[in-house]
Order: structure tokens, then sequence, then C-alpha cells
């Protein structure tokens, strides 16, 4: 009888253990662009962004840029989007409200899915020097996990960095707003980012990534 109730445990464990990946990906996602408005959101110039065909787009002509944030601010969580970028532009995705997932062109610097916050002690928490990884002119993905100090970026299924801030190093931030940049600058004139969906999942302190990600890149192009 001790035997058959110990089969019986293991496989109620083993089931369990086995179930816990698909209790992951079912996780509800939330979608942050309705694709109608930017209820939800405030610009710091409406006059930058709109919503045109179902897309959130983001623009400057005129050499000033502009942030559009959302009006509720989030901790641990999940974040996807699916983004195209048009023109020589400098923007990107503000999260924990002075976090940022970099969209641009810099190289040989970097490229976009660089780890950028303002007074960074190296500019960059990480950069993108694999160019190839973002479809010029065309659809991208992008996530951001932010769990506690932990920050995991993804480019189209590939990571591009995955670190535990040290407070001693770096500007900590626990919350914060979800947010699109345009960039001011003469430079920039003409450029233009359009969003088809953003959607976050909120975490439990701890919980592990949902999406899938694959190889870290290297430091140097190949």
């Amino acid at each position: 009888m001790a035997k058959i109730k110990l089969n019986i445990y293991v496989g109620v464990v083993i089931t369990a253990f086995l179930s816990a990946p698909m209790l992951f990906a079912e996780a509800e996602w939330e979608p942050l662009f309705n694709g109608k408005d930017l209820s939800g959101w405030t610009a710091t110039d409406s006059s930058k962004f709109k919503v045109e065909d179902g897309l959130l787009i983001g623009f400057q002509n005129d050499g000033k840029g502009a942030d559009l944030r959302t009006t509720r601010e989030f901790n641990n969580f999940e974040l996807k989007f699916r983004y195209k970028r048009t023109g020589k532009g400098n923007s990107g995705v503000w999260f924990r409200q002075f976090y940022q997932f970099d969209l641009l062109d810099m190289m040989p610097v970097t490229s976009s899915g660089a780890f950028y916050y303002p007074k960074c002690p190296t500019t960059f928490v990480w950069k993108n020097v694999d160019e190839s990884l973002e479809k010029k002119n065309e659809w991208n993905e992008g996530q951001i996990y932010a769990n506690g100090n932990r920050i995991i970026f993804g480019l189209n299924e590939r990571m591009l960095g995955d670190e535990t801030l040290d407070p001693k190093v770096h500007r900590i931030s626990k919350s914060g707003s979800i947010g699109i940049q345009v960039h001011g600058g003469d430079a920039f004139k003409g450029m233009q980012v359009a969003f088809q969906k953003i959607d976050i999942c909120t975490l439990k302190q701890g919980e592990p990534p949902r999406m899938p990600l694959h190889v870290v890149c290297e430091e140097e192009p190949k």
C-alpha cells in the first residue's frame, strides 16, 4: 500500500512540474495600446504622436522631441512590443521611468536593443553591435523583462542582455510608466517609429521570463 501511495504522489508532483510552463504560457497579457486611440497614455507634446490604421506612430519633422507615457506605473513585468522604424531616427521604449530599450542607428557604437538610462556610468548598460538582428523598415519583436534588479532585453527572440543591476554602480528604479520616446534634434527630422502592439504581463517577484529567448549576442559582430 505504501508503495502505491508513493507512486501516486510522485506522479502528481511530476504532472504539476510539467504543467508549470504551460500555466506560465497561458498567463494573460494585457494590451497597453488598444489600436484605436491613445486612451491610457499622456504625451509631453501630443502633436508628435498619432493613431493611424491601427498603429501608434511617433514622429518629428521640426527637430523637437517628445515622450508618450502610460498613465499607470508597473514594477515587475514582461513587456512585448511589435515595432517598425523608418528613417534615420533615435527612439526608444521607456520603462521604470528612466530605463530605456533603445531603438536607433548609432553604429559602430550600437544599434537597437541597447540598454540606456540617463547618467549611466558607461552610457549603456549593454550595447547591441549586431545590427542584423533588427529588420530594417520591417516589423520587429521587442521584449523587456524587469523583475527586481534583473533586466533582460530580447529582439526577434534573440537575447541582447541579462543583468542584475548592482546598486553600487547603477541607478535603481523599482517602478514607473511605460513610454515611447521621439528624440529631438535636426539630425532626426523625418524619423518615424510605429507600434502595432504593446502588451504587458505583470509578474510575481522572482518569476522567470515567459517568452522564448535564444543566444546571447556577442560583444563584437562576427
